[in-house]
């Protein structure tokens, strides 16, 4: 049982980042977080289950315990993947609970330089400015195809600085980038306009994953919708938010909230389940005062599937003939309690098998950059969720987040053995909206 609240609780962080002792209590310790828990399946400890990070928060924030190396290690272990949530009886607020705790680790503890050099560049320095994010994609690409890729592999290098599995979960650039896309608006193929939406781009996926937004954009026209892609539109926040960097969560929310001020859409679409989830919290970045702009915000966003499920597609679809299974994204399911709708769109593709995976509804491993910082432990529930893909004898896999995309992407290349379909051949990995754009008639 929780123990009880005493008096002059010590060590919040400043601001509105704290939990309230009545967040706490919320938790009733009946374990039946655990087993949905990937950590805690995969190291049997009570410090790395959901329960026992919520105690450990509380004696530090009760100053009962220090905020120290083996606080921060239990709390960076964890996949913020928020299956706990789904899983709870009580109502248990995990997400935004871990989310406090590594805001109060930003804030207050000092990591090892390193770790501090890297943070402050890529969250500070990188991901709130799209053109910088452009000019180090393209110096990516510049490794990948220059042969120099090739040539760093075969030196040994990577493995002698211990590199060697992170580098090659490293994603494949793409040749044009989305960003040219941004300010943009397109017009319904044909018949009545049924909806006007805004189109959250993303930030990496802007140079990982254009092709995907051009796919989303195209079905989304094919169904009557008139897509504006706002041109000042800046990440969503998503990686800065889990890592507990909220003031740089909070300038680019604040971006975000401008660039769609407009109020003549009738959504905010994202085909991205990370990036979702945190836009309909952005109201949590702000002080209560702040908060009415970003709640009418997140009222309108909607994740691509839902929103497609909710207007009913429209457009004409032919016959794909595919045997697929489907992961179910953390940040759709837990986050946003969207599980069915993907289901649907998959199902409404003639010709189109779907076989449901075991644990199709626990975490890829991926969780934002947790597969770079946490990599061996990624790797542990990869190789256990390409072994349940290879279960289903799937032809291909289809997830609704683009990281999962990366995540599952990388399992094909590393564990080949679990990663064929039916067919003998490598198992492909699709966004749902990519079944969908495969399914339109041509031209």
């Amino acid at each position: 049982m929780p123990v009880a609240e005493p008096p002059g609780a010590q060590g919040r962080c400043s601001g509105n980042e704290g939990p309230q002792w009545e967040d706490y209590a919320r938790c009733i310790h009946c374990g039946l977080c655990l087993n949905h828990c990937p950590t805690y399946r995969l190291w049997g400890r009570e410090a790395d289950s959901p329960r026992g990070r919520i105690r450990q928060m509380l004696l530090v924030d009760q100053g009962q315990l220090p905020l120290g190396e083996r606080f921060v290690q239990h709390i960076d272990r964890c996949l913020d993947c928020r299956a706990c949530e789904t899983a709870c009886p009580a109502g248990v607020e995990y997400g935004r609970l871990v989310e406090a705790a590594r805001a109060r680790i930003e804030q207050h503890y000092r990591r090892p330089w390193l770790e501090r050099a890297w943070r402050r560049l890529f969250f500070r320095a990188l991901l709130p400015h799209p053109q910088r994010i452009a000019r180090a994609a393209r110096l990516v690409r510049f490794y990948q195809h220059s042969g120099l890729q090739r040539l760093v592999r075969a030196s040994g290098l990577l493995r002698l600085f211990g590199l060697a599995e992170r580098e090659r979960l490293l994603p494949p650039v793409d040749d044009e980038f989305f960003l040219a896309e941004l300010g943009h608006t397109f017009p319904p193929r044909s018949g009545r306009r049924r909806a006007r939406v805004a189109f959250f781009a993303g930030c990496v996926a802007q140079v990982l994953f254009a092709r995907l937004n051009r796919a989303t954009i195209r079905v989304l026209q094919a169904n009557g919708c008139e897509v504006v892609v706002p041109a000042n539109q800046r990440c969503c926040g998503a990686l800065a938010v889990h890592a507990g960097v909220r003031d740089v969560a909070r300038t680019l929310a604040t971006a975000n909230l401008d660039a769609f001020a407009a109020d003549d859409f009738d959504a905010v679409v994202t085909n991205a389940a990370g990036c979702g989830s945190t836009l309909k919290e952005y109201a949590h970045l702000f002080p209560p005062a702040e908060r009415a702009r970003a709640e009418a915000f997140a009222a309108r966003v909607r994740d691509v599937t839902e929103f497609l499920a909710e207007l009913g597609v429209s457009a004409p679809l032919r016959e794909v003939r595919l045997r697929v299974t489907y992961q179910d994204a953390c940040h759709l399911l837990h986050g946003q309690r969207i599980g069915k709708a993907p289901r649907e769109l998959i199902r409404a593709v003639p010709g189109v098998e779907l076989v449901e995976m075991r644990l199709a509804d626990s975490c890829c491993g991926s969780a934002g950059i947790y597969n770079l910082t946490q990599t061996e432990a990624a790797l542990a529930i990869l190789r256990e969720k390409m072994e349940c893909v290879r279960e289903t004898g799937a032809d291909a896999v289809l997830t609704a987040n683009p990281g999962c995309m990366l995540q599952l992407r990388a399992g094909v290349d590393l564990f080949a053995a679990d990663a064929r379909g039916s067919s003998g051949r490598p198992v492909e990995v699709l966004h749902v909206v990519e079944l969908l754009d495969r399914a339109l008639p041509e031209g």
